[in-house]
């Protein structure tokens, strides 16, 4: 069976990832575990992004003003630098922060689509601009590619690229890497995004520390993304680096922001967004 600590909630990397932590535990006395917290910030803030990439988008192929989501309080203006109705650029701007799920949000995302996302061979590049979410500065590109063969399993690919992410103490963390989505619900309506529900089956990204260590992250049971949920609800990723050697489990497909991470060992910590 494997053993929980159940230990007093301390801030150990940023305002998005609280970890729980203790000086007396060998994990946390041989390697930092803000390089785990810190991986999950990143993925769900890749997520969040690319959430706010398709509303956007979708939002313009509808000509329907979003009510809810990911740019409600923001200005977005739409450029056509061809003349065409392709490539479209869309930027994003929250200004000096605007707050949304109890998440601020600050700067520009600028969105480059090459055509309709729901079409095999679309890109949709999202930049990141003097932006962050909670305080966390996030740089970095974001390419999100229709790979779909099969009509009725939609497919995209996501990759990573100069990513880097800097938390509230200041440290810097580059991370890059390609996962592959695949829409499981909600197909047959593919302008309205409420009922989409995503499986990311295979994937790798890596994060390294400002201290030059690397921790590579590989999906080992498929995640689950469902468009209504700001985070990953199920599913595990394989954990690699210095002396971590475990799994980040996200739970029973519930809408929260709890997960754990089971060292080798068989301790496991509670940790949460």
């Amino acid at each position: 069976m494997r053993k929980i600590i159940l230990l007093t909630l301390t801030i150990c990397t940023t305002a998005l990832i609280y970890v729980s932590c203790s000086s007396s535990d060998d994990i946390v006395n041989q390697t930092d575990p803000s390089a785990v917290g810190a991986s999950v910030a990143i993925d769900a803030a890749n997520e969040m992004d690319v959430k706010t990439g398709l509303s956007v988008t979708v939002s313009a192929e509808t000509a329907k003003t979003t009510e809810t989501g990911p740019i409600t309080c923001a200005t977005i203006t739409v450029a056509m630098p061809n003349g065409t109705a392709y490539p479209k650029v869309f930027t994003v701007d929250y200004g000096t922060g605007c707050t949304i799920n109890q998440l601020e949000r600050k700067g520009k995302l600028k969105i480059t689509l090459t055509g309709p996302i729901i079409t095999p061979g679309s890109k949709m590049t999202i930049e990141r601009i003097n932006y962050s979410i909670a305080g966390l500065k996030l740089e970095g590109t974001i390419e999100y590619t229709n790979t779909t063969t099969i009509a009725t399993v939609p497919q995209w690919t996501r990759k990573v690229t100069n990513g880097k992410f800097t938390d509230l103490q200041g440290r810097v963390f580059l991370n890059s890497g390609t996962f592959t989505t695949k829409q499981t619900a909600g197909v047959d309506t593919p302008y309205v995004l409420e009922d989409n529900i995503y499986e990311i089956p295979d994937g790798t990204h890596t994060v390294t520390t400002e201290k030059g260590g690397t921790l590579t992250l590989t999906v080992k049971e498929t995640l689950v993304k469902k468009y209504s949920c700001e985070f990953i609800s199920k599913g595990e990723l394989q954990v690699v680096g210095g002396y971590l050697n475990g799994i980040v489990d996200y739970g029973n497909n519930e809408c929260d922001n709890k997960y754990t991470y089971y060292h080798e060992n068989g301790t496991a910590y509670n940790l949460s967004m």
